[in-house]
């Protein structure tokens, strides 16, 4: 029987969805950390369960051919888990994970597509949200450590843009030499709790967020020389947020420069985007999957196309011109403002938009006798609630695409959808989240 602190050698065959290694040790499953199949190691149990055990690296006796030299410092960030294998090995672990989903929890046979790699593996989010700490009586930024709130300085990340790294720099520079209090979430004092920025990929316009807990005129002489440094920030916000919350936004912004959005394009699509709006970090791999969400549907013009967590509208404008009308639905009434300023920005007559949750909303329109040919699905990761699959199932579409970015909610939700009627005919991976254990799935149902 296994304890704590005893040490065995092991052989890595296989990786889990959140990017651990899983050998075996007399039946049972033990998850190594940093480790890639074909390691074999001495590895020191951390905790013991019934069935399965958690280990670390004691010492690497034969290499994995999967393994790299790991290219990043910040190993204590948890944000990465995938550095110390090649992009080909993460990519078929990534496969790997939504065939088992798919066949483990929604019972499906059938093989997925072959997985879409990202177009760039570093330097593609377009957002970032980093919490700010007080350490020998500086404050830093960086990422909460994984499973804490403790937060670890990072001088650099290379999935972030170089830009966004100087910007913080700047600001934090700015801030100490102010001495500007920071949060500390004991005991619910301090000025500011994160920094926020975002990216228009295309455009290169970027939003500054400083999430406060109130109101301050502090950061007015800051404006001047950050944007005289940095002419791409389009827009400085001020967000209040004054609970004792791991909520980053509150409800509140103050515009201190600009107008407050900045623009970008989604597949050819001119977008506006808040800080409160939905938009996918990964811009060109997302437009690969908008892509193959039309070509999934293969519309011919005429049919009504429902778009669920529709956040901006970026997936249902971008097959506007291809359907007879557009209905968007979202939860956040300030990306819903943005979706209708999108439409219009486009020129597209054809879309409208409502303010509320989905399976809400797609509940009264069915009951409103609704009827759309096509819907499409792109929720959070806890996927869609039972009123929206019912209310998907009344009006019963001859076709539905699911957008997903967890494989495991993905294929429960699907496999509802199948005990009304529909059939999975097709589904395909998408790495649109580099070196995470993050994966994107497209799926397509037809009645």
């Amino acid at each position: 029987m296994l304890s704590k602190n005893d040490i065995i050698e092991l052989s890595i065959d296989a990786l889990s969805s959140d990017g651990s290694g899983i050998g075996r040790h007399d039946g049972m499953a033990i998850f190594v950390p940093d480790t890639a199949i074909g390691d074999k190691l001495l590895a020191k149990i951390l905790k013991v369960n019934k069935t399965y055990a958690y280990a670390r690296i004691e010492k690497l006796l034969e290499s994995s051919p999967d393994r790299v030299e790991p290219d990043c410092a910040n190993r204590t960030c948890g944000g990465c888990v995938y550095r110390h294998i090649s992009y080909e090995a993460e990519l078929r672990a990534k496969e790997q994970s939504v065939s088992n989903a798919f066949r483990r929890i929604g019972g499906f046979d059938l093989e997925p597509e072959p997985i879409s790699g990202s177009p760039s593996v570093d330097r593609y989010r377009n957002k970032v949200q980093l919490p700010v700490a007080m350490a020998d009586g500086r404050a830093y930024c960086g990422f909460f450590s994984p499973r804490s709130h403790r937060v670890v300085p990072i001088s650099d990340c290379l999935l972030q843009p170089e830009i966004f790294t100087e910007i913080c720099g700047e600001i934090i520079d700015y801030v100490n030499k102010n001495q500007i209090s920071v949060y500390d979430e004991r005991t619910g004092r301090g000025l500011l709790r994160h920094l926020y920025l975002r990216r228009g990929f295309h455009t290169g316009e970027i939003m500054l967020s400083l999430v406060c807990t109130k109101e301050t005129k502090l950061f007015e002489n800051m404006i001047a020389p950050l944007t005289g440094k940095f002419p791409s920030i389009k827009t400085i916000l001020l967000n209040i947020n004054s609970a004792n919350t791991n909520v980053i936004l509150g409800n509140k912004d103050t515009c201190l420069y600009g107008s407050g959005v900045i623009r970008d394009s989604m597949c050819g699509v001119s977008v506006e985007i808040s800080p409160h709006s939905f938009y996918q970090v990964n811009t060109a791999a997302a437009e690969n999957v908008y892509s193959a969400a039309r070509d999934f549907l293969d519309l011919n013009g005429s049919e009504t196309l429902l778009d669920l967590y529709c956040g901006i509208g970026t997936v249902g404008l971008s097959m506007a011109q291809r359907v007879n009308r557009l209905i968007g639905v979202e939860i956040v009434p300030a990306a819903i403002e943005n979706a209708r300023r999108n439409a219009e920005m486009n020129g597209v007559a054809n879309a409208e938009f409502f303010t509320g949750d989905s399976g809400t909303v797609a509940e009264k329109l069915s009951s409103a006798g609704e009827k759309p040919d096509v819907v499409i699905v792109d929720p959070p990761r806890r996927g869609c609630d039972s009123e929206t699959l019912s209310a998907i199932a009344k009006m019963s579409p001859r076709k539905l695409v699911y957008i997903s970015c967890n494989p495991a909610t993905c294929a429960r939700d699907l496999k509802i959808l199948t005990q009304s009627g529909y059939e999975l005919r097709r589904y395909k991976p998408f790495d649109m989240f580099p070196r995470t254990s993050h994966v994107e799935t497209v799926s397509l149902l037809t009645k």
